[in-house]
């Protein structure tokens, strides 16, 4: 087995709901989103997110579109003008998630 990054497999965007990140993971091909929605589970976001993200995460899959929305609950601080973070509406937490890591096949082709 071999590791790789999120983003040699997807793209992704992100963006707030109040206090809520909301981060969507956009696969570059279909085998590529099999692997993401077995590998990236909520559990597995939280753990990647676990000093950012204090709440619950759903998870959301868009399979027309190759991709997946997560909610991170209760990771902005607030959210917009009541948050002391630099990032109070969540716009770095796509590439955040483009920074995971995956075990894959050591012939896993990208």
């Amino acid at each position: 087995m071999k590791k790789i990054q999120l983003k040699q497999i997807a793209h992704a965007r992100s963006g707030d709901k109040g206090d809520s990140s909301n981060v969507g993971l956009i696969a570059y091909k279909k085998e590529y989103y099999e692997l993401i929605c077995e590998k990236i589970t909520p559990d597995a976001v939280k753990r990647h997110f676990k000093n950012i993200c204090l709440g619950a995460v759903d998870r959301y899959e868009v399979p027309n579109l190759l991709a997946l929305n997560f909610i991170l609950h209760d990771s902005l601080g607030g959210g917009g003008t009541e948050s002391l973070k630099n990032d109070a509406q969540g716009k770095t937490h796509g590439m955040g998630m483009l920074e995971m890591e995956i075990e894959v096949p050591d012939d896993f082709k990208i």
